[in-house]
């Protein structure tokens, strides 16, 4: 790994992302993109023209560092609505410039030099680098192919005195995991034997096609040491507003805007507004999104299996990730570099979200949040994989 001049040890190997160097393979050749997991079309109308009608109206300055009253309230209104859980506006939800910052954001505040946080891989890169800046060190447990299983021996030894955070997401990004109720008790069992708080990635919560989706905060012991972060970029496809949120108790969420206010301060104030027009819509936008993701899913994994990929199906997310040993290759990095020039087609190798690169070494990550002509192009594009093997 080669040393940059400058940059702190801690971010060593922090360099340019995966996502932009497949993305810059699929502007050379033309190639299609199912490599970064954003959406190539608007989300819902009515969400659009509440951002034009904000700015028409002025509010386009510094909107409040806990986020603007409507948007805290419509969060919380989502939240109730959908999963059962209560919380106070005012005091325990933070609008932030996406889940990243709020990820990042947890992490500074509630970890520091000689901490461990402990985290499931593969993992989304901003977790690695987000403890990275806090100075505290990582402790992964792998999630094993196909069924993304984990060893529950593995995880109780990853729980030392020095742990301080549990960093869970799920639906989980990249293996399309919906964590199961009796692997989330026994999470939930090991964080308060070991004292630990819960920071919980939920920003898929309504792409879970198999399964439940079960809030960690909601089990018994969990509520009172549980940060949830969401974002309004994967549910109603406006990743470029960088919406998010984080609710908690009080004094959780007051630790996260103390190093929050500090980072970006304040963003997106008219679309703050917009975003809370969206939270409310009816169960027939939110219903109907999942229901055409999962559409899409099935159109890309039976696509993939034809070309002659092991699909493991996603129970949730809008990413498939595939095993390419079938196709008679044994590295994902050198697979998806090439795939480019091969085919026309770019994916993400999924080894480059494990420290056990072993673990994920065979296997690639396709990204289905695309409309369904560019899928049908991918799929007949990567069929030629099969036949010129």
């Amino acid at each position: 790994m080669t040393q940059q001049p400058f940059l702190a040890d801690r971010l060593q190997g922090f360099g340019t992302t995966i996502f932009a160097q497949m993305s810059a393979l699929a502007v050379k050749p033309g190639a299609v993109n199912l490599g970064q997991g954003f959406p190539d079309t608007d989300g819902p109308i009515e969400v659009s023209e509440a951002a034009i009608q904000a700015i028409r109206d002025g509010h386009n300055q510094y909107p409040p560092v806990p986020g603007i009253p409507s948007l805290r309230l419509a969060v919380s209104e989502h939240r109730a609505r959908f999963r059962g859980q209560r919380f106070d506006p005012d005091s325990e939800v933070l609008i932030t410039a996406g889940a990243t910052e709020a990820l990042a954001a947890a992490m500074l505040s509630l970890t520091g030099p000689g901490d461990e946080d402990v985290t499931f891989e593969p993992y989304y890169d901003s977790y690695a680098a987000g403890i990275a800046m806090s100075g505290a060190q990582r402790r992964v447990v792998t999630l094993r192919a196909p069924d993304f299983s984990f060893d529950p021996d593995e995880l109780a030894a990853a729980f030392t005195a020095k742990t301080k955070v549990l960093l869970l997401n799920t639906p989980h990004n990249p293996t399309g995991k919906v964590f199961t109720r009796d692997e989330l008790t026994l999470i939930a069992g090991l964080c308060i034997k070991h004292d630990v708080v819960a920071v919980v990635d939920e920003v898929y919560e309504h792409l879970v096609f198999d399964g439940e989706h079960i809030p960690l905060a909601t089990l018994p012991g969990m509520a009172e040491r549980t940060l949830t972060i969401s974002s309004a970029g994967k549910i109603f496809s406006f990743t470029g507003w960088k919406i998010g949120w984080a609710c908690g108790p009080e004094p959780l969420v007051t630790a996260v805007r103390t190093a929050k206010q500090f980072l970006t301060f304040v963003n997106g104030g008219p679309f703050q507004h917009a975003i809370a027009v969206g939270l409310r819509l009816g169960d027939d936008f939110f219903d109907g999104y999942t229901a055409e993701m999962a559409a899409k899913r099935t159109r890309l994994c039976d696509g993939l299996e034809a070309a002659g990929f092991d699909v493991l199906r996603p129970q949730g997310t809008y990413f498939a990730t595939c095993d390419i040993t079938p196709l008679g290759d044994t590295d994902g990095v050198d697979f998806c570099l090439a795939l480019p020039q091969r085919v026309g087609v770019v994916a993400v190798p999924s080894q480059v979200f494990y420290d056990n690169t072993d673990a994920g070494r065979r296997l690639v990550r396709f990204a289905f949040c695309k409309k369904d002509s560019v899928l049908d192009e991918a799929i007949e594009r990567l069929s030629v994989l099969k036949a010129n093997r």
